[in-house]
């Protein structure tokens, strides 16, 4: 997400780190969803050991309740910021954050108290969901997603039309359904990895990504409206490197790979957020900025020379979360 994120020059993105313009699927699209599964992974991890301790099922949900909604709050202070710091026309309350946060929310008590059949069919159930409630085109403005969000958000979604009164929020409030779908494979795919049930995540690795081929091609990858093509094709892949990770460090040995990133993740991306915004406001950060590329860009290409730039500000967040982890220090919520 910091690679992503941060550019320095967004009109010479390099184009793997470009989202999909609308239809259609690239490595940056798939970032999010493996978070969301990720999430679901952790969920499962954390939870079922701790109810065979014996630990009391509502005190636990209180508790994970509580650090979603305060993943929800601190999305909402980093956008508060965002729209102080750099005089923006409205507040945006939904993002990133704000997404994980809400699929936690709606994720703990399933994984508490469902069982697994139940996660399956109300995974199942949202995807049908999507294919099966008359979403007329997919069009930006037209789709389903845009309306409920348009009349949930209004002017305050991502980006919003004032003349055909249209909004669209990529984190908006109807695509979190899907997105809540790939939190619950994540959930389930914990729970195999918990067992070693290695042959069921390469199975449904494999499973997934055929179901999200063949439906593509009636309901496009779209991660802006979280298709159900997308959470499998994304679901998929997820499994398999989730599979290909437990293969490597838990069984092989090799090197965790990203533990300093993962360990302070969410201190991390805030305070990149933060500096982002900082060197947003900054008139001589900004000209500093331009100033270095328009030197690199000649030699190595716009493209290039945007891609260096994350880089070098992905690099500066891993230097930082390297000592955070050296010294033992852990910002969690």
């Amino acid at each position: 997400m910091l690679l992503v994120n941060n550019p320095g020059d967004w009109d010479h993105v390099w184009a793997p780190l470009r989202h999909a313009p609308w239809h259609g699927f690239t490595p940056t699209d798939f970032i999010f969803p493996l978070f969301l599964f990720i999430v679901g992974v952790s969920l499962t991890l954390a939870i079922e050991p701790a109810l065979e301790r014996g630990a009391n099922p509502a005190l636990l949900r209180r508790q994970m309740l509580m650090r979603a909604l305060r993943i929800v709050l601190l999305g909402l202070a980093l956008h508060a910021l965002a729209w102080w710091w750099l005089d923006r026309p409205h507040f945006r309350p939904m993002g990133v954050l704000q997404r994980i946060g809400l699929c936690v929310a709606l994720a703990v008590p399933l994984a508490l108290h469902a069982r697994a059949r139940t996660q399956w069919l109300l995974a199942a159930a949202l995807l049908l969901l999507w294919w099966a409630l008359p979403a007329g085109d997919l069009a930006k403005g037209s789709n389903l997603a845009d309306r409920v969000d348009t009349a949930l958000l209004g002017p305050l979604a991502y980006q919003f039309d004032a003349a055909r009164g249209i909004g669209h929020d990529p984190e908006g409030l109807a695509s979190t359904l899907g997105a809540l779908a790939t939190t619950l494979l994540g959930l389930r795919a914990g729970a195999w990895l918990r067992r070693d049930q290695r042959a069921r995540l390469g199975g449904a690795a494999l499973a997934l990504l055929a179901l999200g081929g063949l439906l593509a091609p009636e309901l496009p990858l779209n991660k802006a409206l979280w298709t159900s093509s997308f959470v499998l094709v994304t679901g998929g892949l997820s499994m398999a490197v989730l599979w290909l990770a437990h293969e490597a460090v838990d069984r092989r040995g090799l090197p965790a790979l990203g533990r300093s990133f993962g360990v302070n993740a969410l201190a991390v991306y805030a305070g990149g957020w933060v500096m982002e915004v900082a060197l947003a406001a900054s008139p001589a950060a900004q000209a500093a900025t331009r100033s270095a590329l328009d030197w690199l860009s000649p030699r190595i290409g716009a493209e290039a020379a945007s891609f260096a730039y994350a880089l070098l500000f992905t690099l500066l967040w891993w230097g930082v979360a390297r000592v955070l982890l050296a010294r033992g220090i852990r910002i969690r919520l």
